[in-house]
């Protein structure tokens, strides 16, 4: 029997916005109900703690506080595990995400302890609800939740009146709605809880509920009248991939009629999972997600290890095979991501061990290298796998059930259940309400663009900013550092910011043309005269804020020590621009990190008289743009150095093809003039500014950050959300000039909306990266000499030991030398050749140990 899967549609957020549900696992809410705020909270509303700041004998001002605080409480969806892009609406729920199981409320407490007993003795009973009993569990108020499965064919409205009327308890219409969410209690309020409470179910099961719900002209599940196509599925083929959820590799799980176990944590294997915001839609929960092309393909690369036959999940032999199947061309074909998916259906065993996932992660971080051409053979069972995938698609049948009969239908177009691989969830939609300079420059921006600009206004309009400082709520100055890069993909309209940036940056471009003219003017000078004659002086006042995107090192150092504690801007059409700074070493990743960094020291010492030598603060704020998948690759060697954490980043969603193109608006005088007053306000402000509004802020959203953190339990979020707080600080305070010194109320929500937005990108991109690395550094890669032999199964093939060799850092060539000096030396013996020529080794070759066995026995040759 398979570990039972589990699902639950969650908003595990203190204050959490009621339209956003997230697909978790049991173990994320565990962890909420586990929490001693929540725990706090639940006896506050239960009246077991006081209040802070509310009189205790003001019944009406506590009753209002504890309304509040009820309000507040994390909450989940009871009936479905999966909502579209994780908005909590009717429409959105996933039919086949489907849990059939919903919560009755007992809202009366005089109904309350009777319901419990009555609830125990009707899973016990000979009726319908044998079995049906998953949780109970005290409401915030004491009153009581009682969870249960739905009786095969019954949708949700006819369970709750016919359970409450056995129950003897009111029929509340309000607990129906498919979007339906419950607020969640501390641990302690949990009386019971069934290992099946919130389960996938087996294959057979739902396939077994959709039809009934089918037969009777309902959708699959359960609701309305079906005005359409409705599937019905083939389910001849017991490995039939339409499970309801990612996570059930087909195999019979518990059924929902099993004797009920004590109330228990949910699953622990998503303990560790990336950060909650992050896996966002749903959690693929193993193997199934895997593709039929890729699970044909690690058959195949099985074969060309040499194990073909052979059980590749025993103990001992296991880690060997696995790097055998690698090495034989499985690594090349798929990414690591999804050969966890198939090592999970293929080596069920193996993969329960963190060895497995270490070793996997080891080899595509030491071997993994997409800019090599495959081997012919690699090539070959490539495309066998392909072929041989088509063909199983090709033969899948899903029975139609039409007003008018039922029809096959080829293909795997239709599917009654999701594959698991949904869409990241959309990122945080920006407030209609916007402060009067973002609204007007971006103003003649195409609806899907504006996100990106309102992002990239930031750096070219701090770069108006001279010795102007903010106070940060750790007590420190900082200057407006702005850095804003856009991931995006090939085509999606990356130029959108360009317009924008021209006119903010228009004053700085007509005095740097002024300057440029004068240093050419000098330079022109000093290439007339001679060697030996005297030179004027480089001319001074010379402040050239913008900078060439080719600039090299030196050249950097000169115009920082020129700009007079200017800053210095550019904007990069593509992100390996910057590589023009590297120097010596990776000097660009130490610029992007110091340019953030208050007070920070740079520059260069040269003997040579006409070399620079200076030593700067660099200012340097900068726009940049690139592709997802450059970006990715560009931070990759530098994941938890600082430059990510720095930068402000922003995307643009993919548009659907065949959509209409965005079209701009006029950017005109008008707009120039509109515009003018702002950045006049920017250029005349110097000195110490106190904005308490984006001071209060600031620690606001550095609080919601914590708890956010607290709840998700994920380091990564948290240690990006540091710097994300800073960056959003200063983007209020350079609204706040911008306006005269004023404050808008709509700049909170923006700000708000632009912090979320900056680490949706960070987790989205770059989270799993960074948690990966994360992980690898708390390992130690130092390690004794090992005895090889001994690491192999008593019986492995050649390809096993060349897997070994080169996790062992030792080169391929070796190989044969090693079988053949391991032959003379009567520590193994052939046990089958391949080849048949005596002194060659083919992958396939097997051997059969005599020496440093695992059972212990020593063989005679």
């Amino acid at each position: 029997m398979t570990e039972t899967q589990h699902v639950i549609a969650l908003n595990p957020y203190r204050k959490g916005n009621k339209g956003k549900v997230f697909s978790n696992s049991m173990a994320v809410y565990d962890k909420v109900i586990a929490s001693p705020e929540i725990r706090k909270m639940i006896q506050q509303i239960r009246g077991e703690l006081p209040i802070p700041k509310v009189n205790a004998n003001d019944a009406e001002a506590v009753k209002k506080a504890q309304d509040r605080l009820k309000s507040e409480l994390p909450f989940f969806c009871p009936h479905y595990g999966i909502f579209k892009n994780n908005v909590r609406r009717q429409e959105n729920a996933q039919p086949e995400s489907f849990m059939f199981q919903t919560i009755i409320d007992v809202d009366d407490r005089e109904y309350v302890d009777k319901a419990i007993e009555k609830a125990r003795e009707l899973n016990c009973s000979d009726s319908i609800w044998n079995g049906s009993l998953l949780h109970l569990c005290y409401s915030a108020r004491k009153k009581l939740h009682i969870g249960i499965r739905l009786p095969v064919g019954m949708t949700i409205e006819e369970t709750q009146k016919a359970y409450c009327e056995a129950l003897g308890v009111p029929y509340d219409e309000s607990c129906i709605t498919p979007e339906r969410m419950i607020y969640l209690t501390d641990k302690d309020s949990e009386i019971y809880r069934s290992k099946m409470w919130c389960a996938v179910l087996s294959e057979k099961e739902i396939l077994m509920r959709r039809q009934a719900y089918l037969d009777r002209g309902l959708t699959v599940d359960g609701k309305g009248k079906v005005n359409s196509l409705q599937l019905k599925v083939n389910s001849n083929d017991k490995n039939n991939e339409n499970n309801r959820l990612s996570g059930n590799d087909g195999n019979t799980a518990v059924s929902a009629g099993s004797a009920v176990q004590p109330a228990q944590p949910g699953d622990s294997h998503g303990a560790d999972a990336p950060h909650i915001g992050h896996s966002g839609g749903n959690q693929n929960a193993g193997g199934l997600g895997a593709r039929e092309k890729n699970l044909i393909a690690f058959d195949l690369f099985t074969q060309a290890a040499g194990l073909g036959g052979m059980e590749i999940d025993t103990v001992g032999s296991r880690h060997s095979s696995l790097l055998a199947i690698m090495s034989a061309g499985a690594s090349r074909v798929m990414e690591e991501e999804e050969l966890m998916k198939v090592v999970r259906v293929k080596m069920p065993s193996y993969y329960q061990e963190n060895d497995c996932h270490q070793l996997i992660h080891d080899f595509y971080a030491k071997y993994a290298d997409n800019t090599k051409p495959m081997s012919r053979e690699v090539m070959r069972v490539n495309a066998l796998a392909e072929q041989k995938a088509s063909q199983q698609v090709n033969s899948l049948q899903l029975k139609v059930n039409r007003a008018d009969g039922n029809h096959a239908v080829q293909g795997s177009n239709l599917k009654v259940q999701s594959t698991g691989e949904q869409d990241y969830p959309d990122p945080p939609e920006m407030p209609k309400k916007l402060p009067k300079l973002v609204e007007l420059l971006i103003s003649r921006t195409p609806e899907i663009y504006k996100p990106a600009v309102a992002h990239a206004i930031f750096p070219p309009l701090a770069t108006h900013l001279w010795k102007t400082m903010f106070r940060y709520i750790d007590n420190v100055e900082h200057e407006a550092r702005l850095m804003t890069l856009l991931l995006a993909g090939t085509g999606a309209g990356k130029s959108s910011v360009n317009r924008p940036i021209d006119f903010i940056m228009e004053d700085i471009r007509l005095r740097d043309a002024e300057n440029l003219k004068r240093e050419k003017a000098w330079k022109d000078e000093m290439l007339r005269k001679g060697a030996n004659k005297d030179k004027r002086k480089r001319p001074e006042n010379l402040i050239i804020q913008e900078i060439d995107a080719d600039m090299t090192n030196p050249a950097f150092v000169m115009r920082t020590a020129e700009a007079q504690e200017h800053f210095l801007y550019t904007s990069l059409n593509e992100l390996d621009q910057f590589d023009a700074l590297k120097g010596s070493g990776s000097q660009q990743f130490r610029i992007m990190c110091l340019a953030a960094d208050p007070g920070n020291k740079y520059g260069q010492t040269r003997v040579g008289t006409m070399s620079v030598t200076e030593r700067v603060t660099i200012r340097f704020n900068w726009n940049a743009s690139t592709t997802i998948q450059k970006g990715q690759r560009y931070f990759s060697k530098v994941l938890t150095d600082g430059p990510i954490s720095r930068i402000n980043f922003c995307t643009i969603p993919e548009r659907e093809i065949g959509e209409d193109m965005p079209v701009y608006g006029t950017y005109d005088e008008s707009y120039r003039e509109a515009l003018r007053p702002y950045i006049e306000n920017l250029n005349k402000v110097t000195g110490l500014i106190e904005c308490k509004e984006a001071f209060q802020l600031a620690l606001k959203l550095k609080d919601e950050n914590a708890e956010f953190a607290r709840l998700s339990q994920d380091r990564t979020f948290e240690n990006l959300s540091f710097r994300a707080n800073v960056i959003a600080y200063l983007k209020a305070c350079v609204l706040y000039v911008a306006n005269g010194c004023k404050w808008e109320p709509e700049i909170d929500e923006f700000i708000r909306w632009s912090e979320q937005y900056d680490l949706y990108c960070k987790m989205r991109f770059f989270g799993d990266m960074i948690a990966k690395e994360n992980f690898m550094a708390e390992k130690s890669s130092k390690r004794g000499p090992q005895n090889l032999l001994q690491i192999l199964p008593d019986s492995f093939t050649a390809a096993q030991l060349l897997a070994i060799r080169l996790e062992h850092g030792l080169d391929a060539k070796g190989t044969d030398m090693m079988i053949r000096q391991w032959l003379h030396r009567n520590y193994i013996r052939r046990a089958y050749q391949y080849t048949g020529k005596r002194d060659s080794c083919d992958s396939c070759d097997s051997f059969e140990k005599l020496k440093y066995r695992h059972d212990g026995m020593v063989i005679e040759s």
